[in-house]
């Protein structure tokens, strides 16, 4: 007896059922744009390293840039309605998951959370609106992992402060506006808002990656560049205020992974259901099915386990080592079925007009992005056991 395969691997645990009609209404209507306005373009992108700028401000009449900030032209849904766009998001593609979380989350968040009054309304209705792009510039060439032992400086000049330093692998760079740039001073790590154009700040894109082709990636410099003391984020005070960030994105990942598996999987299931060997879909063999039912049941884990954490950051309850399980997980899980998905898929995975090969490229930098996966082990690890091992 056959049956018709699901559409969608997350019905078979009726997902949706534990969202309100709000939040499955918001996942459908940025389903239905990607659908739209990413979907038939992204392989090219994806080839030709090209980023879409022109639907930024598609994307903020969309609602997405900062929806879960209060205020200031943001939308202010809930905490598992941003995860579901993000899901939706890279389900379609990580870069565009990725400029939507570092407009959001670490642009805007950093602004939102440690900005003056002035500061926020100077930036953050733009930044919403998708009519100015922002970056956040933390990880430098030599110290990803480590931020604390960061290099770029700030020293006071009168009443102004002089930046010279620079930042690598920084989303957004080449074409932001607005830079949220985290330095040491003679007080600890600051934030500064740096705009394009001021004079000695520079950047340059980082070409011939095998990852993240659809998305901008830069290098950030700083050269006796001057800033009003107003340029300094005037709440944020220690590492504390870029890490409250990072927690922002992270927890956007951990249910954009769940969207680039279920997106991998719906196009291995399509493919062997349509594919025809030994005169019958490949579907119909076994090895295909286990890899599919393993494959089902850990992108359904993933889903529950992001909702979970969702819910707790919805009731303020969340806990930074919770995001790291949630991302060290997901991410993990993710990655191991854009693989195995290619597999089912055989020589043609290969090819751009399937999209696991792709999904794998592009976690291969998610694994790493905010927070490696190492990183996240460590913070579960001390969690679990009351002992730091980051040293």
């Amino acid at each position: 007896m056959s049956r018709k395969p699901l559409k969608d691997p997350l019905e078979l645990l009726d997902i949706a059922s534990v969202l309100s009609e709000e939040e499955r209404e918001i996942q459908a209507t940025v389903a239905r744009f990607l659908a739209d306005r990413v979907r038939p373009h992204i392989g090219e992108w994806f080839e030709n390293a090209h980023f879409a700028r022109e639907l930024a401000p598609e994307l903020g009449k969309l609602g997405v840039l900062g929806m879960h900030l209060e205020g200031y032209g943001c939308a202010g849904t809930n905490a598992v309605s941003y995860g579901l766009a993000c899901l939706e998001l890279e389900a379609a593609d990580s870069g565009f998951r990725s400029f939507v979380s570092v407009q959001g989350s670490l642009s805007m968040f950093s602004i939102w959370k440690w900005g003056s009054e002035e500061q926020k309304l100077q930036w953050l209705p733009r930044l919403a609106a998708g009519e100015a792009i922002g970056c956040f510039g933390l990880t430098e060439p030599d110290f990803g992992s480590n931020p604390s032992g960061m290099r770029t400086r700030a020293v006071r000049d009168g009443a102004d402060w002089i930046l010279n330093g620079s930042k690598m692998w920084i989303t957004n760079g080449g074409i932001a506006d607005v830079a949220t740039v985290w330095a040491q001073t003679e007080d600890g790590i600051r934030g500064f808002l740096v705009p394009r154009g001021t004079p000695g700040f520079t950047t340059q894109d980082i070409k011939q990656k095998m990852s993240l082709r659809a998305s901008i990636t830069s290098e950030l410099y700083f050269d006796n560049v001057r800033l009003p003391d107003s340029a300094r984020l005037p709440l944020a005070e220690g590492l504390r205020g870029p890490l409250s960030c990072l927690n922002e994105a992270r927890f956007g990942i951990l249910f954009g992974a769940v969207g680039a598996a279920r997106d991998c999987i719906q196009a291995a299931i399509e493919y062997a259901d349509s594919r025809v060997q030994f005169d019958k879909p490949i579907s119909a063999f076994q090895l295909t099915q286990k890899k599919l039912a393993d494959m089902s049941l850990s992108v359904g884990n993933s889903a529950l386990l992001a909702l979970h954490l969702g819910r707790l950051k919805d009731q303020h309850r969340i806990r930074p080592e919770q995001i790291s399980m949630g991302k060290l997980n997901n991410v993990r899980e993710a990655i191991a079925i854009a693989r195995e998905c290619r597999t089912i898929l055989g020589a043609n995975g290969i090819s751009l007009e399937y999209s696991p090969l792709r999904h794998a490229n592009n976690l291969e930098s998610v694994l790493t992005y905010e927070g490696t996966s190492e990183m996240h082990t460590l913070v579960v690890g001390q969690a679990i056991t009351g002992q730091a091992a980051f040293r």
